[in-house]
């Protein structure tokens, strides 16, 4: 199915994993506490959540997401979807990757913003950034980093 909202609760996140897909394109990625009852269980791409979630490493990249950020976020959201499976970096990092100035404090809050305001997480994978707001809940991003490093 290519459009729908697909959602299926993970005990290992204590929440439930919803992405929202739009002409085979994921356009949103939540974790609410219970999932949507007008929600369908079944997904290939939350099938590879689940695996990911039991330990197989996927870096997600063949994933088509639609984005509809101003530029600079995009280039943000871009940069730390190229971050590796299993590794951290800082805000400052992901500024450079970005093209953006580390010390300018504009140019900080742009990431902060793109990173806060991410609207596929885990798919753009913010959780690998470490000190830094991302688009799910911060005890969410706290069990990815710990299942990529395990």
């Amino acid at each position: 199915m290519d459009a729908g909202v697909f959602a299926r609760r993970s005990d290992r996140l204590g929440r439930t994993v919803q992405i929202g897909v739009a002409s085979g394109r994921v356009i949103n990625v939540s974790f609410p506490e219970t999932p949507p009852d007008d929600a369908e269980a079944d997904h290939p791409l939350l099938d590879r959540v689940f695996d990911y979630l039991d330990g197989e490493s996927d870096h997600f990249d063949d994933v088509t997401v639609a984005l509809t950020v101003p530029t600079e976020q995009r280039r943000v959201l871009d940069a730390v979807r190229k971050l590796p499976y299993g590794e951290t970096v800082s805000l400052g990092r992901v500024a450079k990757l970005a093209g953006l100035d580390d010390e300018d404090e504009e140019d900080r809050r742009t990431v902060r913003t793109a990173l806060s305001e991410n609207p596929v997480p885990l798919f753009i994978p913010d959780h690998r950034v470490r000190d830094a707001p991302g688009g799910a809940p911060a005890e969410v991003a706290r069990r990815l980093r710990e299942r990529e490093s395990a």
